[in-house]
């Protein structure tokens, strides 16, 4: 009974505790159930007034960018009224603008068709009073033919030849006057060119000699060149072709020979043996040897250098080389070298003055005196050996016509041959240039002035200017004008057929007349 009882009794309170438990969770659920609800009620409360605030921030953004495309709108509405009535404003200018004109217009033809009436009218009282001339001029002209009796086309006809005749007398002294001026201004222009490019050369003269001196530090080297019994000096003139004198000269040995190169190698020859201390016929062969190879080397330096500073291009080797040797060789005295560079310069200044290739005249200058420059002995005058080395050489024609023609062997077929014909002149015939026996000079001017006194009616003779000019004074009583003409000519050919001189002599033939009287 007891057991059951308790079984009864754990029953029930299973039963009482369900119960409980069914109740405390339903109590439980209605608080979660109430707590909710009271969340969503608040929640909406509070999404209603946050819906409520976006609602009025949306509605405030739209008002605001209602009234600001507004304002966009209402500016682009006055922008466009703006122009609008700048546009109406302009069209009213316009249209007073072409009212004015179309009255000045009017006016305008209103006077032309006033000014034309007026014309029409100064016209007809013109025409008539023409009318009146002709008829006056008619009668008059008729009346002079009864007086003059002739014709108006005989009176025509003879004023006709009269102007005719004066018209060619002015005509040929007019042109007689510009030939004077054109040759007066042409001799000027040439002697301004001439005198320019003579002025804007300055080159030192370069006077050659036969010989060349050798200085020593003692008169006991002199012994030392001479050797045993004479073998050195006999050594040295046999290596070099030189003549070496040795005299009582103090600390100086002389050395000779026509020939500047092969005098050029013995004087660095004996330089160096000298310096070296050393001689003896071997050492002198040898030392020779060097010396001509050292001279060869030398030569072709010098023709780079002078082509360099003349700024000519191109050339062929075998010229550079002959213009090199140009260094070593002399014409009337006149170092070649130095001559053929100032008669490039020349040409050069000239050519410019004239408008030609400056290029081609220096080159032809420089080049024109190679002929004088050969190795072995040549029958033909240098112009001519010249210009066949240039055409070897492939030189242009022109070049080779200037070399040719510079002393007229050949016609001249260019611009530049006479320029250079007359640079190679001026280059030769200044003073100092070139060297000549005093004597021989002074015959010749004495033979220039003897000339020109065997001549009729000649007072005096005067060579001048290094016997380039020729002055004869005449007697006024014996020659006139027209025989002092044919005077000059006479004495220019007397003294062309009967003296041999380098370059020109003018002649020029002097006649004055004078009246004297004494007062008491």
């Amino acid at each position: 009974m007891d057991t059951i009882l308790i079984i009864g009794g754990l029953i029930l309170g299973i039963v009482v505790g369900f119960a409980i438990a069914k109740y405390l969770e339903k109590n439980n659920a209605s608080s979660i159930l109430k707590n909710a609800k009271n969340e969503a009620k608040t929640l909406l409360k509070d999404a209603r007034a946050d819906g409520e605030s976006l609602k009025k921030e949306k509605m405030l953004q739209a008002k605001e960018k209602f009234i600001e495309l507004k304002a966009e709108h209402e500016q682009v509405i006055l922008s466009r009224d703006k122009k609008i009535a700048e546009a109406e404003k302009r069209t009213r200018d316009k249209e007073s603008q072409i009212s004015s004109e179309l009255a000045k217009a009017k006016k305008s033809n209103e006077e032309g068709d006033k000014k034309i009436k007026e014309y029409e009218t100064k016209l007809e009282i013109v025409e008539k009073k023409h009318e009146d001339v002709e008829r006056l001029h008619k009668s008059q002209v008729e009346q002079l033919e009864i007086i003059s009796g002739l014709s108006a086309d005989e009176a025509k006809n003879q004023i006709i030849e009269s102007l005719k005749n004066e018209a060619k007398a002015n005509a040929m002294s007019f042109i007689q006057d510009t030939i004077e001026e054109a040759k007066m201004t042409a001799q000027q222009e040439a002697k301004k060119i001439i005198i320019n490019t003579i002025q804007r050369v300055g080159t030192e003269e370069a006077v050659e000699n036969c010989v060349s001196v050798f200085n020593i530090e003692s008169d006991d080297v002199k012994g030392r060149i001479i050797g045993r019994e004479g073998r050195n000096i006999r050594a040295i003139e046999a290596a070099t072709g030189v003549e070496i004198i040795v005299d009582d000269t103090p600390e100086a040995i002389i050395l000779s020979c026509f020939d500047p190169v092969r005098r050029e190698i013995a004087r660095l020859s004996l330089h160096r043996l000298v310096t070296d201390g050393r001689i003896h016929p071997a050492r002198i062969e040898e030392v020779v040897a060097k010396t001509a190879k050292q001279i060869d080397e030398e030569i072709i330096e010098i023709g780079k250098r002078t082509v360099i500073d003349l700024g000519i291009h191109g050339l062929h080797p075998e010229l550079i080389k002959i213009i090199g040797r140009m260094k070593y060789r002399s014409s009337y005295g006149q170092n070649l070298l130095q001559h053929s560079r100032e008669v490039a310069k020349l040409c050069g200044l000239m050519a410019a003055e004239l408008g030609l290739n400056v290029k081609l005249a220096k080159r032809a200058g420089l080049l024109h005196d190679i002929g004088k420059v050969p190795e072995t002995e040549s029958e033909l005058p240098h112009a001519i050996l010249g210009m066949q080395w240039a055409e070897k050489f492939g030189e242009k024609e022109e070049v080779c016509n200037a070399i040719g023609a510079h002393h007229d062997e050949i016609e001249m077929t260019s611009l530049i041959s006479p320029i250079i014909q007359v640079c190679d002149a001026i280059s030769g015939a200044r003073p100092g240039a070139r060297r000549q026996v005093l004597d021989s000079y002074i015959q010749r001017l004495k033979d220039l002035e003897g000339i020109a006194q065997e001549f009729n009616g000649v007072k005096n003779a005067y060579a001048i200017q290094a016997g380039r000019e020729l002055r004869v004074i005449v007697e006024s009583e014996k020659v006139s004008d027209e025989m002092a003409s044919t005077l000059s000519f006479d004495i220019s050919q007397k003294i062309q057929t009967e003296m041999t001189y380098p370059g020109q002599v003018k002649i020029t033939v002097i006649r004055e007349t004078r009246a004297v009287n004494i007062a008491k």
